[in-house]
């Protein structure tokens, strides 16, 4: 059996061949892995970037929230205080003449100790308390023998408001302002006695239409009716 020989030629262009392939496998192979690499990556990558977005975003929305919520509750919290505001400006309009105190002979009561009826409220205090302007005003009466009203109010003063009524504030022990005196409501204007016609240490008071005897409204649903309530 005879031995077959290869064409030299034939040879190394097989070996060529072969060579060449084996390199385009490689390079097909290596091409291969770094595509398939470049598959990997590049979901992994796109995943993390667009985690960190919408985690960056859904940060961003609760920011906005909290600031929205803070906003709403500071825009509240003026609110309250504006309106917490306008009231304390209405109450304070009108106080109490005194601020502790027993209620005793009130409005249109009668007895043996007036010639008509009670004209104001009463309230026992004890002498030397402090009697303060029920609201601001400029004092029209202030001396002895009610200022003018006669001797059964004792040491009184009678003070004009803005809103065209007088207060009066009568049996004083010591009287503070003078006629002509702009006073604030609240401002100490005098202190409490048992001058003139009274049955004991008290203040009375009475609310006007004028400032004279006779005009007297009744103190008590007056100061209601500014939101004081004695």
């Amino acid at each position: 059996m005879s031995k077959r020989v290869m064409n030299p030629v034939v040879r190394r262009t097989a070996v060529a061949l072969a060579t060449a392939g084996l390199g385009a496998s490689l390079v097909a192979g290596a091409g291969s892995a770094f595509a398939a690499e470049g598959k990997t990556a590049a979901p992994v990558a796109l995943n993390a970037s667009a985690a960190v977005a919408a985690q960056a975003e859904a940060q961003a929305h609760v920011a906005a929230q909290l600031k929205a919520a803070v906003a709403k509750a500071e825009t509240g919290a003026v609110q309250a205080a504006a309106v917490k505001t306008v009231a304390t400006k209405a109450s304070a309009a009108w106080v109490k003449p005194v601020s502790s105190y027993t209620l005793s002979a009130s409005f249109n009561q009668g007895g043996a100790m007036w010639a008509h009826k009670h004209s104001g409220q009463d309230f026992a205090v004890p002498v030397g308390t402090s009697v303060k302007a029920a609201a601001a005003g400029t004092v029209v009466k202030a001396g002895p023998n009610g200022g003018g009203d006669g001797p059964a109010y004792g040491n009184a003063i009678v003070v004009k408001h803005a809103d065209g009524r007088y207060s009066q504030y009568a049996h004083l022990s010591k009287i503070q302002v003078h006629i002509g005196q702009q006073v604030s409501a609240g401002q100490q204007i005098a202190l409490s006695g048992n001058t003139g016609n009274s049955s004991g240490p008290h203040l009375h008071f009475e609310i006007r239409t004028t400032p004279n005897y006779g005009s007297a409204l009744n103190p008590a649903a007056f100061l209601r009716a500014q939101g004081v309530f004695i």
